[in-house]
């Protein structure tokens, strides 16, 4: 199974993420996270999602990210942006379970579930010892990962193709309507094998369906915590969306707040 999820091989992605995952609300927790801590490294930056953003706020940032669709798409939007913001970005394609940039940061953020993309714990923990070493002695870690909810893991219907209700227009006037389903799931091994499907339709009425397919690993809250400490961290918080909630049973998300454990 290979990891990444077509993100480095799919330029269509690169043209329909930011519309597909527009509702997102974490940048506002990533730019309150860097306003202490302005110089940020992002692991699977993509099209600068959260990037811009937190250049945009002040900080300075190095995105990272294995796939050169993504990493153009984000050059062009950059491009549009003041000088200034520009000045205090930096765009590096490489694989975040194994990097070496010879700098170290105050904050490195891995937004959105792209961590879950490591499928086995040596790509995990390469990931982890790259950060650390990347890291400043004050410095944090923020990881998101989903938490794992038994009924739609156990659910036969997620099997089916769930289709979303937002349309989202891109700039040449295509419209976007996204779908998903799980094609087979993994109990033994924690990983489900995850479509997105993508209804486009074009300006001249005629439509296609894109498939992207990739598997993706989930993680349980204390499986998360103990494979943080085997990469030399410690959580120091630890929250449920990005609202900063308390993680609870129906929380969406399992945001991790890590320290160098010194």
């Amino acid at each position: 199974m290979h990891q990444y999820g077509g993100y480095k091989d799919l330029p269509l992605l690169a043209e329909v993420y930011d519309a597909a995952n527009n509702a997102m609300a974490d940048t506002d927790f990533y730019i309150e996270a860097a306003a202490e801590r302005p110089r940020v490294l992002e692991l699977g930056c993509g099209t600068g999602r959260v990037l811009i953003p937190l250049a945009e706020s002040g900080a300075r940032v190095t995105g990272l990210d294995v796939s050169e669709h993504m990493l153009r798409r984000c050059r062009e939007k950059l491009a549009g942006l003041p000088d200034e913001v520009q000045a205090r970005t930096e765009l590096i394609p490489g694989d975040m379970s194994d990097f070496d940039l010879n700098e170290q940061f105050d904050l490195v953020v891995v937004p959105f579930r792209a961590f879950q993309h490591l499928l086995t714990v040596e790509a995990q923990l390469g990931c982890l010892r790259s950060v650390h070493k990347h890291l400043k002695g004050s410095g944090r870690l923020i990881v998101d990962v989903f938490l794992p909810n038994p009924a739609i893991l156990s659910d036969p219907n997620s099997l089916e193709e769930c289709l979303g209700d937002r349309v989202e227009t891109l700039p040449d006037g295509r419209e976007v309507r996204r779908a998903w389903r799980f094609s087979a799931v993994h109990p033994a091994e924690q990983i489900n094998d995850v479509e997105l499907i993508f209804y486009v339709t074009h300006p001249d009425g005629h439509s296609e369906r894109l498939v992207q397919a990739f598997p993706m690993r989930y993680f349980y809250r204390y499986e998360f915590e103990h494979l943080l400490a085997r990469g030399g961290f410690r959580v120091a918080e630890l929250y449920g969306d990005f609202e900063k909630t308390p993680l609870r049973d129906d929380s969406p998300e399992m945001i991790f707040v890590a320290e160098k454990d010194l």
